[in-house]
């Protein structure tokens, strides 16, 4: 791979104007920490960079920072494994949650097999997607990833029959909460694409999709027919999930769905590409033949402007369409903001960025009318 500008002190090109919250062409210190925590993560070939951003950093917003970029694992593991000393309140923050983090990851490690039982026993098929089987993929253990659900793929059809599944296991569906009204959760999921279910006694929640994606038009051929794999997340547990190319596409999609919002997303994505050694143009070559449309090419100049270079064919190949270069900005302005739903309006440039996944205006009209949808799903259920 050609060295072309890295992170946060390109020059040339449009990464490092790219990454302005501001009028300055300036990210914050803890900020820059963090990514480069996260980088450590999948990458730890050089630990300086960590030691040289952790200088001049104010902890107590690195903390903070860190929670919310649901990153606080991957934040711990790589300071305390470089061995850099924090201040005791930081230091206790940190590694608290970083072991509630593990402590989760285990619990929903043991509650996914009891549930892909479950499943199995009644014969409906099932993908874990997101998660621990990324987890597994993209670090060194599992549990360094933060996730507050499970995600389950069932069959669009089978919802109803997925969803007393759940039932019977002691989960209530939370959003919508529709009890055990089978017949209206599947309406809900013919304009929802997941529904959330929380366990009554341990608290965990699954998130039970019927697709992958919000639009149909994106990434419409992966989900249960697609190429599969068993994910080891313990040495007893192993999950189904998507292939390699079909996951990529996938979180592609998934991260463009909220415009990157979570620092956590595209660590995870760069990670699992990174730890894969996979061939990134032929990645993007069948992402886009699987659908996935800009939510790639925004996905890899966001990977490269905070993690890595590309390729300089494909560099330019993604940015000869100026969409991608302002998706891929819109999303590095999102994690330098606050977190959407405590800003005023904090969603509308998100659902705005969606109009341009793709460029036809078919899929324009087709989002039009979904947002519409949604939004009316969710006011009068």
């Amino acid at each position: 791979m050609s060295a072309i500008a890295y992170g946060f002190n390109a020059q040339g090109r449009k990464g490092g104007k790219a990454l302005r919250n501001r009028q300055k062409n300036e990210t914050p210190a803890e900020f820059r920490l963090l990514v480069e925590c996260c980088r450590w993560a999948f990458d730890p070939s050089q630990p300086d960079s960590v030691r040289t951003a952790a200088t001049t950093v104010d902890w107590p917003s690195f903390v903070a920072l860190a929670d919310r970029h649901r990153v606080a694992g991957l934040a711990w593991d790589a300071l305390h494994s470089i061995g850099i000393d924090l201040p005791g309140e930081a230091r206790s923050q940190l590694s608290g949650t970083a072991s509630a983090i593990t402590g989760h990851g285990l619990r929903a490690a043991v509650e996914s097999a009891r549930l892909s039982a479950a499943f199995n026993d009644a014969s409906v098929d099932h993908l874990f997607v997101k998660g621990l089987a990324v987890g597994a993929l993209a670090y060194r253990s599992p549990f360094l990833k933060q996730s507050w659900d499970i995600d389950v793929l069932v069959a669009a059809g089978g919802i109803a029959g997925a969803a007393k599944i759940l039932h019977g296991l002691g989960y209530e569906p939370i959003s919508p909460p529709f009890g055990t009204d089978w017949k209206r959760i599947q309406r809900w999921h013919r304009v929802q694409k997941d529904s959330a279910w929380r366990h009554r006694a341990s608290g965990l929640v699954v998130e039970l999709h019927s697709r992958l994606s919000d639009n149909l038009l994106l990434i419409p051929g992966v989900g249960l027919e697609s190429p599969r794999r068993q994910v080891a997340v313990t040495d007893a547990i192993s999950l189904p999930t998507l292939a390699h190319d079909e996951m990529f596409a996938h979180l592609c999609v998934h991260g463009a769905s909220s415009a990157w919002f979570r620092l956590k997303w595209i660590s995870d994505l760069a990670a699992v590409v990174t730890r894969s050694g996979g061939d990134i143009p032929r990645l993007y070559r069948r992402s886009q033949e699987l659908g996935a449309g800009r939510s790639a090419g925004q996905a890899l100049l966001l990977a490269y402007r905070l993690f890595r270079s590309l390729e300089e064919p494909l560099l330019r190949s993604i940015e000869s369409d100026s969409a991608n270069d302002r998706l891929a900005r819109l999303a590095l302005n999102q994690l330098l903001a606050p977190e959407p739903l405590s800003r005023p309006l904090g969603t509308v440039a998100i659902h705005a960025s969606q109009f341009l996944l793709r460029p036809d205006l078919r899929f324009k009209a087709s989002e039009a009318r979904r947002q519409l949808a949604v939004s009316l799903s969710n006011l009068l259920d």
